[in-house]
């Protein structure tokens, strides 16, 4: 055990023992989904300043140690004794005025005692008392936020690539341009060697929760190039600086950043040691701290969920794409012809859902896509000479809730089926499927 996690844990186990058996009340921190994409995906929009790391060994290097001794874990299980049923701490109900009032001077005190970058931050000082609700002292909070760093140049890079809405009025190959990023002999010659490497857990996955191995092959691959690209941030530091710097996405991170917290208490890590993206995201597959505490998964039965972990990785990828409406056995897009020009105005890309009869309206043959699908969505591609007109069914779907872009979602269906061809013995070139014309749009 650390020494900051010793004066993490402490107070819990302190707290534990003043709560045991008292009438409770649970403080939960909000429930957030992941918003819109960040472009914390290694390929897919992360700074240069990002550096590689060893993909070499059968699983990434995890951030922190994992060893505890007997009297960690008593300590750790005498605070988790105090917690309800869903895990979150809970708090005296019955607290008298005078008790009430104590506590909220040391929560100034507390406050007040922050060195550094956010020395006398009001959004510091809000984020410090909510966490006390959640069982964190307050003396141990600020010396933890006395270490934390801003970092500014995550700010800058957020303002450089904030969504803008302004769309080209004619094709200009940005399709081409996003694919090529991922579908290249480099990486799935990589991704090949990724599946050989973990191919009996990828079975165990895909046997497990239904999700294809090469689904999951593809995700990391695109998010991390399986390991290579872990990110080289203090997740705490970029969590910090986007909570209580960015306004526009500060209620978001704000909540992301309670969640690391819980999950470094409960995994028992210090929470100054692990690395991600510059937007706090983890681990092989690079989960938001609220995905890791929904979906990760301790696919190897040490005890612990460890994103870093290749293993735990590929349980918690398959798991989060199961929890967002991935169906076992379905197709996830198509390629189809249009037989008239799609009139600009139309909807287009993930969001969209059609009916079957107004998909034949476009001139597309309804008939030969799958039935019992519950979304139908008309995905255009822009290839320079023209658009590429697909449709996304309910696993395509599934795929942007990994990060909201349909052009995302088809670079990791895409490499998937690449990488499935060449286990089948293709040959080492670019797979891709044999499609009719590119159609103009109106």
């Amino acid at each position: 055990m650390t020494n900051l996690q010793a004066r993490f844990l402490l107070p819990l186990a302190c707290a534990a023992v003043a709560l045991s058996g008292c009438s409770t009340q649970q403080t939960r921190a909000s429930d957030t989904t992941d918003g819109e994409a960040v472009g914390f995906a290694a390929g897919a929009g992360q700074p240069s300043s990002v550096q590689s790391s060893s993909a070499q060994s059968s699983s990434a290097q995890s951030p922190h140690a994992r060893s505890t001794s007997n009297s960690d874990v008593r300590l750790v299980a005498s605070a988790r004794n105090s917690r309800g049923a869903d895990g979150f701490v809970t708090t005296r109900s019955d607290m008298g005025g005078a008790a009430v009032r104590a506590a909220s001077l040391r929560k100034v005190s507390a406050a007040a005692s922050v060195q550094g970058d956010y020395a006398g931050d009001p959004g510091l000082e809000r984020f410090m008392v909510r966490m006390q609700a959640e069982g964190f002292d307050a003396a141990e909070l600020a010396r933890l936020f006395s270490q934390v760093e801003r970092q500014q140049w995550i700010i800058d890079y957020m303002h450089k690539t904030a969504p803008r809405p302004s769309k080209p009025s004619r094709p200009t190959g940005a399709w081409l341009r996003y694919r090529n990023k991922f579908l290249k002999e480099s990486n799935i010659a990589a991704g090949t060697d990724f599946w050989r490497r973990h191919a009996s857990t990828l079975a165990s996955a895909e046997k497990q929760y239904g999700v294809p191995a090469e689904y999951l092959v593809a995700i990391i691959g695109v998010e991390t190039r399986w390991g290579g690209y872990l990110g080289s941030h203090r997740v705490i530091d970029a969590l910090s600086t986007l909570a209580f710097d960015y306004p526009r996405r500060s209620e978001f991170f704000t909540d992301e950043l309670a969640h690391y917290l819980i999950i470094a208490r409960d995994e028992q890590f210090d929470p100054l040691q692990p690395v991600g993206s510059f937007a706090g995201a983890m681990g092989l597959g690079q989960f938001m701290p609220s995905s890791f505490r929904r979906y990760a998964v301790d696919f190897d039965g040490n005890g612990h969920r460890n994103l870093w972990d290749t293993e735990d990785a590929i349980g918690s990828v398959a798991n989060y794409f199961i929890g967002h409406g991935w169906r076992p056995g379905q197709p996830v897009a198509r390629r189809v012809s249009v037989a008239k020009a799609v009139p600009a105005s139309l909807e287009t890309g993930f969001p969209s859902n059609y009916r079957p009869a107004e998909l034949t309206a476009l001139g597309i043959d309804a008939a030969r896509l799958p039935a019992g699908q519950q979304r139908l969505s008309l995905l255009q591609l822009d290839v320079g000479s023209g658009y590429e007109y697909w449709v996304g069914f309910d696993n395509f779907y599934a795929i942007t809730r990994y990060n909201h872009s349909t052009y995302y979602a088809m670079a990791v269906h895409q490499l998937a089926q690449a990488l499935k061809a060449r286990q089948g013995g293709a040959p080492r070139t670019l797979i891709t499927e044999e499609v009719p014309a590119s159609a103009a749009r109106g």
